[in-house]
């Protein structure tokens, strides 16, 4: 049972970092594109300025997380998935630098610079976490012991690339909604301008990525075979994709806004609905069956103590948030000028 309890932990510690940095990572994505001037730049890094460190805090809770509860799945991950996790961590550095280093000096090709690489580390980031995310979902190849037995070319297999794709395009779609709500005039315009072209990408995309998944894992129906009330994850996600598309016609931008993060919540909810129990698949002919919330997990009395002192802490990170985005609410161009 504990054990249950804590891979519904790991999977709203996953959906909430998809949703908060999410669009973090959506506007560094489209800032180059959406801000055609330094000023309109500045207000696109405004926009996500008092809020984008925290939401970063997510992730390394689910790290965490991982840690305490599934130390096996922690090891096997971050010996497998070594050389991607260390260009996250070099890319996360990168970004950060991108939106700190360009206010340091009153120099054109100084901001532009910082930019440009806030921009592309924005993109690849969304890029290798799509990529890792198909990689769990098609199984990696296992050895006796659980490890990882295979090299980084192996992991950008084609259904990763189209993970990636479709994880860039769907965070730019959930970025750009927040850039609509959070600013006004042209950039503002903008937004609203190529949020229906990323919604049509979405479309595209989802639907190649869970045709492929057939292929790739025939058995992720089974839980939803076994239990049809799993459908209502999937069926969350289309109702979700059909509400972003009523609310941009309606240009309301928070509502928007609130759908694109309800279809992330769908997409990552289902995904965990068909997975369960497995955290980790192993490919076919790898000797180990793979990695579970049985084979992998802590012992029972170290998941209840890690479970009440997660509880507290994320009590108050939660706390924390909610009050910085009630702080920093409206539009950025009344808060800041």
């Amino acid at each position: 049972m504990i054990e249950s309890v804590w891979f519904m932990v790991i999977a709203v510690m996953l959906t909430g970092y998809a949703v908060l940095d999410g669009f973090d990572l959506g506007v560094g994505t489209l800032h180059l594109g959406i801000g055609r001037t330094t000023e309109e730049r500045s207000t696109l890094i405004d926009a996500i300025g008092p809020v984008w460190n925290g939401n970063e805090v997510w992730l390394l809770a689910l790290g965490g997380a991982l840690f305490a509860a599934f130390p096996q799945v922690y090891a096997a991950s971050f010996s497998g998935f070594y050389l991607p996790l260390m260009l996250v961590l070099w890319l996360l550095v990168l970004r950060g630098l991108g939106i700190e280093f360009r206010h340091q000096l009153e120099h054109e090709l100084w901001r532009q610079a910082w930019d440009v690489v806030f921009s592309l580390a924005s993109v690849l980031l969304a890029f290798l976490f799509g990529v890792a995310l198909a990689n769990v979902l098609r199984g990696v190849p296992l050895d006796g012991a659980g490890e990882f037995r295979g090299t980084f070319a192996l992991l950008l297999n084609p259904f990763a690339l189209l993970g990636g794709c479709l994880s860039v395009v769907v965070l730019a779609m959930h970025g750009a909604a927040w850039i609509a709500l959070k600013t006004e005039h042209e950039v503002q315009t903008r937004a609203r301008r190529v949020g229906p072209v990323l919604w049509g990408l979405t479309l595209a995309l989802l639907a190649a990525t869970v045709a492929a998944s057939f292929v790739v894992r025939p058995d992720f129906t089974n839980n939803y075979l076994r239990a049809p009330w799993l459908l209502f994850f999937p069926l969350f996600a289309l109702g979700a994709a059909g509400a972003v598309r009523v609310y941009q016609t309606r240009a309301d931008d928070r509502r928007t806004f609130i759908a694109g993060a309800s279809l992330i919540i769908g997409i990552l909810t289902s995904v965990a609905a068909g997975a369960y129990p497995v955290l980790l698949p192993s490919l076919d002919r790898s000797v180990h069956p793979g990695l579970d919330i049985h084979n992998a997990a802590s012992p029972a009395g170290s998941l209840y103590t890690a479970l009440g002192i997660y509880l507290f802490g994320m009590a108050l990170v939660v706390t924390y948030m909610v009050h910085v985005y009630r702080v920093w609410q409206g539009k950025v161009s009344s808060t800041y000028h």
